[in-house]
């Protein structure tokens, strides 16, 4: 699903990583420049949250649309951060919005399929909270895809950013 940046069979006259072969292309960069991302295995996760696909969520390739990944994360962090008693997303003061998302795909999932999402968190801050997901076809050694989110909690009235509350820094530390 990752396309493969190739550098061109003359890199090695011009180590200029800002070097185009031809018009209108983009720059060519060395070989030792180029990072392509790899699944992950279930031993990197703290824990799994299982998850339902839907029929909508298959696009017209028939499988998940890219977009749906984003929706899972979602769902199984703020699940089980819900479930943790850590987040009341209803009535408390403190919620957590999203600033930063990325995710890498490496093989197709599809409706009807039982997935699963593996969670860990990567960094806690004064206010923010990294959580690393993978999501797998249930049972699986390896990541259909993998990317991450940033939350930064903020005071539910006037939105700015307030310390993580006891039980939210409680969670956060058991998913490391």
């Amino acid at each position: 699903m990752n396309a493969r940046i190739e550098p061109s069979l003359d890199a090695s006259l011009d180590p200029s990583p800002h070097r185009s072969d031809h018009a209108g292309f983009a720059p060519t960069m060395p070989p030792e420049i180029v990072h392509r991302p790899a699944p992950a295995s279930r031993s990197a996760y703290r824990r799994f949250v299982p998850l339902t696909t839907r029929w909508a969520d298959n696009d017209a390739y028939g499988h998940l649309n890219n977009v749906v990944y984003y929706q899972l994360f979602d769902s199984a962090v703020n699940g089980l951060l819900v479930e943790a008693g850590a987040l009341d997303i209803a009535h408390g003061e403190a919620i957590g919005l999203v600033v930063e998302t990325h995710c890498n795909y490496f093989a197709s999932l599809a409706f009807p399929q039982a997935v699963e999402a593996g969670i860990r968190v990567v960094s806690i801050g004064r206010s923010s909270v990294r959580y690393e997901v993978g999501i797998f076809a249930a049972g699986a050694h390896e990541s259909a895809a993998r990317g991450h989110v940033v939350h930064v909690y903020v005071d539910r009235q006037t939105r700015r950013p307030v310390p993580l509350p006891p039980p939210l820094q409680a969670i956060a530390k058991a998913l490391q």
